[in-house]
């Protein structure tokens, strides 16, 4: 599947079960890297506006640049009314935005979807001279404890190609082979969400590896996912972890 339509049936369950990103990390963006209430930044693979919102609500003005119109639309119905917001029909391989425009590049949960060669070029021109980029990601524990450990068993076992897509697969040198010798820094902070069962399906079907209703694996997958459920639940929630990992610097 084109990884630009893999969401396209998925954007209600996006819109409501995914994470946002802790404040301590927002806060590190601003206090740390330098962004401003008068930066200009391109959110690249924005979907559909969730760190958008966060970098709206600091004051800066944002560019989403989003490839799946679903996703756009998405956007555009929570962030209409924010004069400091617009959104493009891009991708991070051809953004659409002119050179040296932006003061800085994020790109929240999406870098891993990209072309990098040439993400990289093209972020290369839009960026202002001492632009930087900014990866982020909410990136879901797997180990220690029994409920992490049997969702991320569930997804190996259910997914259509979990084991291929995951951002997980990109190795720690890739990511700094993207920005300048010597010149990536990186943070890393804890981030949750709570869960009941209605919820828990919901964040599940909101990854494009998990099938769908029709596909011979839904039913067992969400079997299983109701026997995972009842195992790991305290006062009808289960405890979604994540390590909100960010990478930054000059491209």
């Amino acid at each position: 599947m084109d990884s630009k339509e893999r969401f396209s049936n998925r954007v209600d369950t996006y819109v409501k079960y995914r994470p946002t990103y802790p404040q301590e990390s927002i806060d590190y963006l601003y206090n740390a890297i330098g962004l401003r209430p008068e930066s200009e930044i391109a959110d690249i693979g924005a979907g559909t506006g969730i760190f958008s919102k966060l970098l709206i609500e600091r004051g800066s003005r944002v560019i989403a640049v989003e490839p799946n119109q679903a996703m756009r639309d998405a956007a555009v119905d929570m962030l209409v009314d924010e004069p400091g917001f617009r959104v493009v029909s891009g991708s991070a391989e051809a953004t659409g935005l002119a050179d040296s425009s932006v003061d800085f590049i994020v790109c929240a949960q999406a870098f891993h979807w990209f072309d990098r060669q040439a993400a990289q070029a093209e972020f290369r021109r839009i960026l202002k001279p001492g632009g930087k980029a900014i990866l982020i990601w909410n990136s879901r524990l797997t180990h220690g404890t029994p409920f992490r450990e049997g969702y991320d068993k569930l997804l190996h076992t259910f997914g259509t190609d979990y084991e291929k897509v995951g951002h997980k697969n990109i190795s720690s040198e890739t990511i700094r082979a993207f920005f300048k010798d010597g010149e990536m820094g990186e943070a890393r902070f804890t981030n949750s969400q709570s869960f009941d069962f209605a919820g828990l399906s919901g964040r599940l079907l909101s990854s494009s590896y998990s099938p769908t209703p029709g596909h011979p694996n839904f039913e067992p997958m969400m079997a299983e996912l109701r026997n995972l459920y009842e195992a790991n639940q305290q006062d009808g929630l289960v405890s979604f972890d994540y390590e909100t990992e960010v990478f930054w610097g000059e491209v």
